[in-house]
């Protein structure tokens, strides 16, 4: 599964991670984020976000 970066602040969300602190588990894809899942670090939207 492919890795994103988050443009204004560098946070990579790792799918083999997930966002622990935003409820989203371990496995779940970029593309599978709810549409209102924001950065947990800067809060930009998902669209800040490029494949790395």
């Amino acid at each position: 599964m492919d890795k994103y970066v988050c443009g204004p602040c560098g946070y990579v969300y790792d799918p083999a991670e997930g966002s622990p602190d935003s409820g989203v588990p371990k496995g779940t894809p970029f593309e599978q984020l709810p549409e209102d899942w924001v950065c947990p670090v800067c809060g930009a939207s998902k669209d800040a976000f490029e494949k790395k």
